[in-house]
């Protein structure tokens, strides 16, 4: 491999001109020719055997170029870019010039990283939002636990909203029972919105033993053959069941916790619902303040960067999917997206990603901060405990220089993040008074 020329171009590229040599090139075809020649039938001579030379004569010297330049290539990229020096942060652009017995030569378009500048990346207005927990909302928490301790008893009264009616039911339309209309001893809950709309309304106030038909029209919107049809329900109801909640004490803590007391438990649910919201809150907060930094961000980003930055992420996600035993093109047609939806998608994330971590390494750059060998180690040994993996299988899933850097963004995240201030309010709210009242103060001290 021969690096016959390196030109630094705009929008973040060089363009390397590469040249791999006769004997690379003589390897590369070599390789094609011994995993081919199975395929090959030359007359004369048994499948297989044939000489190359042989083949090379009979279906010309370039049978076997293409595939041994997609064989050699590879190779002579990458060491192209160590011996220039060069990381790539996108897929190449390549373009084959020239190709002979003698090798070949070819022109790679590389995108590295711009470089970027960033200001004023202290002290950022955004806010820290306060994290609070209500009464009410230690009662909201409370509920499941009643609901899951309720009981349905029967009652000697009419049905009313949030009660369960045990029915019978049959749909007619034009006097014709209809497919799917008809059910015995069925429990509805009543409000829940679980039948065809109008039909709880009209079981509500029903008693035990009563029955009724109900007349209901389907929306335009329900299957075919029964949009919009009118149509006749004759229910008839065995049973009205109300929920009965149980008392809210000590004695139902006890059955439905680990703790003694009612005040032991509803301690506990505010404590986990602020720890919830607390960590809602630090992630909203560490997105504000990302958004803010990128606004400061001086650089222009290369669309490759980011359409490669994008492929990665769509890729792992389409891994991860596949990893549940669905097949990505099913999942795709269960969510009614394509492709080029999740690609727009992965796309736009993968924009703001590229211009957070550009940043937030611009701010490693400006502030000096530098991970050292032993914090690599340390963050190792964390990975592995966390994921019950010895120390050496992680170093070797994880790209040393990849955890370094990722180390220093999580630096200088934490930087900005703790130098970040609340907003100042405008002068007339931190007077205590509204603007148009100040101005209405002006105009008349005018006067």
């Amino acid at each position: 491999m021969n690096i016959k020329s390196n030109e630094k171009k705009e929008n973040s590229t060089y363009e390397l001109v590469i040249e791999v040599g006769a004997v690379e090139f003589q390897a590369a075809i070599d390789k094609v020719y011994n995993r081919q020649k199975s395929r090959i039938n030359v007359p004369g001579f048994r499948k297989g055997k044939a000489p190359r030379k042989m083949v090379e004569r009979m279906y010309g010297a370039e049978i076997f170029y293409e595939d041994a330049i997609s064989l050699a290539y590879p190779d002579a990229y990458e060491g192209a870019l160590k011996e220039a020096g060069i990381d790539p942060v996108a897929y190449p652009q390549l373009e084959i010039l020239d190709v002979s017995a003698d090798g070949f030569t070819f022109k790679a378009t590389v995108t590295v990283k711009p470089e970027a500048s960033i200001k004023d990346y202290k002290g950022l207005p955004v806010a820290k939002p306060d994290v609070k927990v209500s009464a009410a909302d230690i009662k909201a928490e409370l509920k499941p636990y009643i609901d899951r301790a309720s009981r349905l008893v029967s009652v000697e009264r009419k049905a009313k909203k949030g009660d369960t009616a045990v029915i019978d039911f049959e749909g007619f339309k034009d006097g014709v029972p209809f497919q799917g209309g008809k059910g015995e001893n069925y429990s509805l809950a009543l409000g829940s919105g679980s039948f065809v709309p109008g039909f709880e309304e009209q079981v509500i106030g029903m008693k035990a033993g009563e029955e009724k038909d109900l007349d209901i029209t389907f929306p335009e919107d329900y299957a075919p053959e029964l949009a919009g049809a009118q149509v006749v329900f004759k229910v008839k109801v065995h049973e009205v069941k109300e929920k009965q909640e149980p008392d809210v004490d000590d004695e139902f803590a006890k059955d439905v916790s680990e703790f003694d007391t009612l005040d032991e438990f509803k301690k506990d649910l505010g404590e986990k619902l602020k720890a919830r919201r607390q960590e809602q809150a630090d992630r909203d907060f560490e997105a504000a303040v990302i958004d803010a930094l990128t606004e400061k961000l001086e650089c222009d980003v290369p669309d490759a960067m980011v359409d490669y930055r994008a492929d990665k992420m769509l890729e792992d996600y389409a891994n991860r999917i596949q990893s549940q035993g669905i097949k990505f093109e099913d999942y795709l047609r269960m969510m009614g997206m394509t492709m080029d939806d999740m690609r727009a998608q992965s796309k736009e994330a993968a924009g703001r990603n590229v211009r957070s971590d550009l940043a937030l390494e611009a701010v490693a750059a400006a502030e000096g901060i530098e991970v050292s060998d032993a914090d690599v180690e340390a963050e190792v040994s964390k990975l592995a405990e966390q994921y019950s993996m010895e120390a050496e299988q992680v170093r070797a899933a994880v790209n040393s220089e990849d955890l370094r850097r990722d180390l220093a963004i999580r630096r200088a995240l934490e930087l900005v993040k703790s130098s970040a201030k609340k907003p100042a309010k405008k002068t007339a709210e931190k007077a205590g008074e509204k603007p148009e009242k100040k101005a209405s103060k002006a105009k008349k001290n005018e006067e």
